[in-house]
């Protein structure tokens, strides 16, 4: 790799993708926690006590901090970046906190690059996918690719979309995650665990999320107040189980909100590889 990389944050992230990839002394990091300083040696990274030691000659940034610090990281260290450095901020954020530290970057002369992490670092590593936005992300991609990063994709020129996506496809994502935990958490109470779970088994569809997507809102346009009386009962089922029914009530509000509208949502299949 030729080119020099910073890591702005020395978590689980850019530990797995510094020791990944192997790039050793190529790569500068900095973590505002000092005991993360003994993983960047083990990882074999230079470990540096200060951003503007990590800054200074990088020539692409990866921030990987919390989401809390994503802002904050661009809007305080852009000052200490090189000039046409690129700032890859690959946080999981809203697209709104991302123009916002794109603002940062660019001000100083430095260039933004919107990247959505699809996918959990472990066992991905430097096979996780990896969605880039923005004007320069064809250049970030590039040397993304020459880092180590196998699956990148560039999906526009705008930042925020990259985000966009990564947030909106969490709705579903980590919403199942809460729904399934309220739900095993009801049914192991009322002790019909086998019962629920082979049920849904049976009704498992294999269809595409493109059509499971239309035919799942058509069911709430036209069957939402029905529905949403439906689930104000299995809300009172957890209540009386003494689980509260955090996914349920809302489920409830969303199912009666959308009741009666119509909504044609523009749905064009995208290739992902």
């Amino acid at each position: 790799m030729e080119s020099v990389i910073a890591l702005i944050g020395f978590g689980e992230a850019g530990s797995t993708f510094a020791k990944a990839a192997g790039w050793e002394s190529a790569a500068l990091a900095f973590d505002l926690n000092p005991a993360r300083r003994s993983v960047m040696e083990e990882a074999g990274v230079v470990a540096c006590a200060t951003a503007e030691c990590a800054l200074s000659d990088a020539d692409m940034v990866l921030s990987l901090v919390t989401a809390d610090s994503a802002l904050p990281a661009a809007q305080d260290y852009a000052a200490l970046l090189k000039p046409q450095a690129i700032w890859c901020d690959m946080n999981s954020v809203a697209p709104d906190t991302k123009r916002a530290a794109a603002k940062a970057i660019t001000a100083v002369g430095g260039r933004y690059v919107d990247v959505a992490v699809l996918a959990p670092v472990h066992p991905a590593r430097m096979n996780v996918p990896l969605l880039i936005s923005g004007e320069h992300a064809a250049e970030a991609e590039t040397l993304l690719r020459a880092a180590g990063f196998t699956k990148t994709r560039v999906v526009g020129d705008e930042i925020g979309r990259a985000s966009a996506i990564k947030m909106i496809r969490s709705i579903m994502v980590k919403g199942v995650e809460a729904l399934t935990a309220e739900m095993m958490l009801a049914a192991t109470k009322a002790g019909v665990v086998d019962e629920v779970l082979s049920s849904l088994d049976a009704s498992e569809k294999g269809d595409s999320w493109f059509t499971r997507a239309e035919y799942n809102v058509e069911r709430m346009t036209t069957h939402g107040l029905r529905r949403a009386a439906e689930m104000e009962e299995s809300a009172k089922t957890l209540e009386g189980l003494g689980i509260e029914p955090v996914m349920t009530s809302g489920t409830v509000k969303r199912q009666r909100d959308m009741a009666g509208k119509t909504i044609k949502f523009n749905i064009e299949r995208t290739e992902v590889a």
